[in-house]
């Protein structure tokens, strides 16, 4: 899948770089991935990096993730990465952000390590992704309602995580993008929805049918539970072949740091 984007993905990578060394990747997510961008949108980085084995043997615990918010060529950058073995227990569990972030098609950097990890990873679409799928369409649902006026944002941010929830529940593919999903899906107020929200980041709406809306909303999350009730899927993810990537990509670090 080819998303269309006007990111510096490689001035990103190395602005990345600089407040994580030892990167493994780095990817987009957000409203980038998502496919739903406008001009005020912030960008969003995600990634994973590996502590040096060194500092994983005193007594102190290295930070296992790392957060900032910042400013990047006029743009605000959110900024989240994970220690490699806090990733890779995510995958394990099935959960969705980690999902999103190795399969991002937006790459920023680590390019290699995706192709080790994608394959690993693609069992790790599982499902107990369901969780993370239905606790997040939940809690944005409960926004929308709680908004006053109501954001296209937060209602496009519901339709996009139900349908990928769907999605996944039913081919074991994660894909974020939602006008990609509406290719299957085929909702025709989607596209009007996405250029509204492209036009403004916190664009109104005004005149929703909001008595259709929760209408739909319902209806695919009774899709997302008869798909998970339904789904071929393994229950959780692969953790023996996780752990054996992280194992190798440790000894491999350690080989390199004393000239093996």
């Amino acid at each position: 899948m080819t998303i269309k984007h006007d990111l510096d993905l490689p001035a990103l990578a190395a602005w990345a770089d600089e407040r994580r060394p030892h990167a493994l990747f780095w990817t987009i997510s957000g409203a980038h991935l998502y496919g739903f961008p406008s001009v005020d949108s912030d960008v969003d980085v995600r990634g994973a990096f590996l502590t040096p084995t060194r500092d994983l043997l005193g007594l102190s615990r290295p930070a296992d993730t790392h957060e900032k918010t910042e400013v990047f060529a006029g743009r605000e950058v959110d900024f989240v990465a994970h220690e490699a073995a806090k990733l890779f227990a995510l995958l394990a569990k099935g959960n969705g952000n980690a999902l999103e972030a190795v399969f991002s098609p937006l790459v920023a950097g680590g390019e290699a390590l995706l192709a080790q990890l994608r394959p690993i990873a693609a069992k790790a679409a599982c499902r107990a992704s369901v969780h993370h799928y239905r606790g997040f369409y939940q809690s944005q649902r409960k926004q929308f309602e709680k908004d006053d006026p109501k954001k296209v944002k937060t209602l496009l941010y519901a339709y996009r995580t139900v349908l990928t929830g769907i999605h996944l529940m039913r081919t074991g593919e994660v894909i974020a993008h939602l006008p990609t999903l509406n290719e299957v899906f085929r909702l025709p107020f989607v596209p009007e929805l996405i250029a509204r929200k492209q036009s403004a980041e916190f664009g109104t709406l005004t005149a929703v049918d909001l008595d259709f809306h929760k209408w739909e909303l319902d209806r695919l999350e009774a899709d997302l539970e008869a798909a998970h009730a339904e789904s071929s899927l393994p229950e959780t993810g692969p953790f023996v072949a996780l752990d054996r990537l992280l194992v190798e990509l440790r000894l491999g670090e350690a080989k390199d740091s004393i000239g093996i």
